[in-house]
């Protein structure tokens, strides 16, 4: 079964109403279907993710249709702090679509006297520091130095918290580097702001540690059930090809412009 036959015949929970259903329910009155397989919805990735989706004007031709590792409370906690849209979330606690998918497990070394738990707690610790998952390290690195390439994150007017630091204004990055640019550490504290969140409410997020390593995928498709665009996650802080602009694959499918600087 290809791609595309597993997304149609895949069911799960949908977060806003806890209705199991096809995952493409809905889908069919689109041009497009931007389908997102997420790690679990505590990860690094999950949440800048969504970040990105909240912050691009999406075509109305497009439907967006995610599923993340976690349960529907995991869900609810993750679209009230992202503000993503729950109907077009779903939840798969075992992974399992995933592993239809064929999506990177992550780093999978087992010490016998490990749980399976301790073991992806061993393997997570391991990718943070780049062993079998290429490209993190300097994902780290990027949030910290800036990205002239990458549009500016947080507006000058912008009020960021970010435990252990204390309430930041975004004019504070103008200090640092400037504007209309991705200025030095501005990734690396909403990046911050995320693990606070996410520690804080470990057990809503993460109610089963097993799949701490699995990662995810996005799918692009048409209308004819084609797979116009694929990439799919090799690391930590790789879920897009480009991560100075995660979505910019879209303008080559779309009439969508790249994200636009923001510079207020």
């Amino acid at each position: 079964m290809d791609t595309v036959e597993i997304l149609r015949h895949t069911q799960r929970q949908r977060v806003s109403d806890g209705e199991i259903m096809p995952i493409l329910s809905g889908c069919d009155a689109y041009k497009q279907i931007l389908m997102i397989v997420l790690p679990q919805l505590g990860d690094f990735d999950s949440m800048e993710y969504a970040w990105w989706l909240q912050r691009e004007t999406l075509p109305s031709t497009m439907a967006v249709r995610v599923v993340g590792i976690g349960d529907r409370s995991s869900g609810k906690r993750f679209c009230e702090f992202t503000g993503f849209n729950p109907e077009w979330l779903f939840v798969d606690p075992n992974a399992e679509l995933h592993k239809e998918l064929g999506l990177y497990a992550g780093l999978s070394l087992k010490l016998p006297l490990f749980s399976n738990a301790q073991n992806a707690w061993l393997n997570l610790m391991l990718m943070c520091a780049g062993i079998g998952s290429p490209g993190t390290l300097a994902e780290v690195f990027r949030g910290y130095t800036g990205d002239r390439s990458a549009p500016q994150l947080i507006g000058s007017d912008e009020e960021i918290k970010a435990f252990p630091l204390p309430m930041l204004k975004g004019s504070f990055f103008n200090l640092v580097g400037g504007s209309g640019f991705q200025r030095p550490i501005e990734l690396a504290t909403l990046r911050l702001r995320n693990m606070s969140e996410v520690l804080s409410h470990w057990g809503t997020y993460v109610p089963n540690a097993d799949f701490l390593t699995q990662r995810g995928g996005t799918f692009l498709i048409d209308s004819q059930g084609q797979i116009l665009y694929e990439h799919r996650d090799r690391g930590i802080l790789g879920f897009a090809e480009n991560m100075s602009r995660p979505l910019s694959f879209l303008a080559n499918y779309s009439n969508m412009e790249p994200t636009n600087v923001t510079n207020n």
